[in-house]
């Protein structure tokens, strides 16, 4: 085992749509969700080892190293070896913590896809994915690198191939509590179910935006300028809110109109994750 630092994508992701159909009995939700990938995203550094320990650089302010989503998913690989597997991890964060956008699923995922790559463990996709639904139902659309459509709990997927539209992205200058938002008693949470041709021809939206918009104005106000130029709408659970582009010129556009006390970036959709080709060019 070489001990060279090799560089992986943990690529942001967009909800295209997303529903909420109703609660299981453990408490968790039944969702319909439309996942696309997005050409920015955090960075891992990987230098792989036999020290038996796992090191995350930097640190988390407040956030123990046990509880690092990197530190877990990498233990949890590490569970399928005998070996004295260990490796140093250095993380380079451009995606908000709780923004909707994925970047905790999308580290871990990237871990395991890496990590298992770099130890020479040679699980599966679908054995990563089963560690990586452990960890967060996000996981699995990120260790399988595909845009898809997802049921369940979002663990539930199906490739699917959708236009690669440009995007605004506005972060606003809040964080969202996923946990409470899913205990609001205003969430809907009831919305009926529909195979996914219907779903691709109604009009998209995201059941937890209404909530959201509700509980932070700064979110509301972005959502309320993104709409006068193309459709909106939230991504996920947190905070963050996109409009969709057909080519990048209208983007671009739009983003030289832009507040300059708005955080907003230009994204390009991606059906296939940058993290598999991170792979193929390890193999």
């Amino acid at each position: 085992m070489q001990n060279n630092i090799s560089h992986w994508s943990a690529p942001a992701k967009l909800n295209l749509f997303l529903y909420i159909n109703g609660r299981r009995n453990d408490g968790y939700h039944e969702l319909q969700t439309l996942f696309q990938f997005i050409n920015i995203g955090d960075d891992l550094a990987i230098s792989p080892n036999h020290t038996n320990n796992i090191t995350i650089t930097p640190a988390i302010p407040g956030v123990a190293l046990t509880d690092n989503i990197i530190y877990q998913a990498a233990v949890a690989l590490k569970a399928h070896s005998s070996l004295p597997l260990g490796a140093d991890i250095t993380l380079t964060k451009n995606l908000p913590m709780g923004g909707g956008l994925g970047g905790g699923s999308s580290d871990a995922a990237t871990t395991l896809v890496a990590l298992n790559q770099l130890w020479q463990l040679h699980l599966n996709e679908d054995q990563l994915a089963d560690i990586g639904v452990k960890l967060g139902a996000d996981v699995p659309v990120f260790v399988r690198g595909h845009a898809a459509f997802a049921e369940g709990i979002g663990e539930q997927l199906t490739p699917i191939e959708v236009d690669e539209n440009y995007y605004l992205i506005a972060i606003p200058d809040t964080q969202v509590n996923t946990a409470k938002l899913f205990s609001d008693p205003e969430l809907i949470r009831d919305t009926p179910k529909r195979p996914l041709n219907q779903l691709l021809r109604d009009e998209w939206k995201n059941d937890f935006e209404p909530t959201v918009k509700k509980r932070h104005p700064e979110v509301a106000k972005a959502l309320e300028w993104l709409l006068k130029y193309a459709p909106s709408r939230l991504t996920g659970s947190g905070c963050c809110v996109f409009s969709e582009f057909k080519t990048k010129s209208d983007a671009l556009a739009v983003l030289a109109k832009a507040p300059t006390n708005m955080q907003i970036y230009l994204a390009k959709g991606l059906n296939k994750s940058p993290l598999l080709h991170d792979l193929e060019r390890q193999i």
